[in-house]
C-alpha cells in the first residue's frame, strides 16, 4: 500500500537534509540575533545615531514575500500533480529572487551615491550594510537550489512516465519542502531586520 504524502515526510523527520538544515537556521538565527543586539549595544553605549531605513528595503520586502508565496503555489503544484503550474511556480519564484537582489542593489546604491552613507560613515551605517548583505548573500545561496528544481523539472517532465516518477520522488518532495521552510525563514528574517531598523529609526 503506498504511503500518503504526510506519512513520508514524518518517516525523513530525520533525514540528514532535517537535520542540517535545523543546525544551518539554528545557526542563522543566533548570527543576526547577535548582530542586532551588538548594534543596540553600541547605540546605547557610543550614544551613536541610527540611519534612516531605505524606502526600498521596505519594496523589496513585497517582493521577497511575493517569491515565498509563488514557491507555496509551486509546492502545491507538486501535490496536485499539476507539472504546468508547478514549473510556472518555479519560475516566477526564481524570477522575484532575482529581482530583489537587484533592487537591494539599488538601494545600496541609493545609499551610497545619492545620501553618501557608507560603511565608514558610522558604526550603525556600517551595521545597516553588513546586516543587509548577509541576509542578500543567504538569498543568493539559495537561488541555485531553485535553478537545480526548475531545470531538473523541464529535463523530466517530458513524458507520462517521467512525470509520474518526478512526482512520486520522495526526496524531491523532502527536498521541496526544505526549499520552503528555507524561503519562509528568510522571509521572517527580512521582515525582522527591516522591522528592527526601523524601529531603532524611530526610537
Amino acid at each position: 500500500m503506498e504511503k500518503e504524502p504526510r506519512a513520508l515526510e514524518e518517516d525523513l523527520t530525520f533525514h540528514p537534509y532535517n537535520v542540517m538544515l535545523f543546525l544551518l537556521l539554528f545557526g542563522l538565527t543566533f548570527l543576526f540575533l547577535a548582530l542586532t543586539a551588538s548594534y543596540i549595544y553600541i547605540r546605547v553605549t557610543m550614544n551613536v545615531p541610527p540611519v534612516r531605513l531605505p524606502w526600498l528595503f521596505i519594496l523589496n520586502t513585497t517582493l521577497l514575500l511575493g517569491s515565498s508565496y509563488t514557491l507555496m503555489q509551486a509546492k502545491k503544484a507538486y501535490r496536485n500533480d499539476d507539472t504546468a503550474g508547478y514549473q510556472r511556480q518555479l519560475k516566477r519564484t526564481i524570477w522575484l529572487s532575482v529581482l530583489f537582489l537587484v533592487m537591494q542593489g539599488i538601494a545600496w546604491l541609493w545609499l551610497f551615491n545619492i545620501n553618501q552613507i557608507s560603511m565608514q560613515s558610522s558604526t550603525t551605517a556600517g551595521f545597516l550594510y553588513v546586516l543587509s548583505i548577509a541576509h542578500f548573500a543567504h538569498v543568493v545561496a539559495g537561488l541555485p537550489f531553485l535553478m537545480a528544481f526548475y531545470r531538473t523539472a523541464r529535463k523530466q517532465m517530458v513524458e507520462p512516465i517521467t512525470v509520474l516518477l518526478y512526482f512520486s520522488d520522495p526526496e524531491k518532495r523532502l527536498k521541496l519542502r526544505l526549499l520552503t521552510i528555507y524561503w519562509h525563514f528568510l522571509d521572517l528574517l527580512w521582515i525582522y531586520l527591516v522591522l528592527f531598523l526601523a524601529a531603532n529609526w524611530l526610537i
